[in-house]
């Protein structure tokens, strides 16, 4: 069964590019190794400049996949290089019923 997940992205100060740039290979790559559901990507970024992510993994199993898939691994490390992860609850946004955010796709 399909899972939804939603990740922020933090960009550590002047890493905003190379953020955009795994940003726009991360969803492929996890395609690529089966991981993911069909359902495109939706991209967007918080006030404080904070980058979400929401997409679906192929099930849970995928999910736990990822962390023994060696392409996966390398890319998240390289995220680990440009931002940190932030829980949502931690946005402004996420404090109204209505979180509003600036589309990035």
């Amino acid at each position: 069964m399909e899972k939804i997940v939603i990740v922020g992205y933090r960009p550590f100060p002047g890493k905003e590019s190379q953020l955009m740039e795994l940003m726009n290979i991360h969803w492929q790559t996890l395609d690529k190794e089966n991981l993911v559901s069909a359902r495109k990507p939706v991209l967007m970024k918080s006030l404080d400049g904070t980058v979400i992510e929401v997409f679906g993994w192929k099930s849970k199993e995928a999910m736990d996949l990822a962390h023994s898939n060696e392409t996966v691994l390398k890319i998240w490390e390289k995220y680990a290089e440009v931002c940190e992860y932030v829980p949502i609850a931690e946005l402004t946004e996420s404090k109204h019923i209505f979180s509003e955010f600036s589309p990035l796709n």
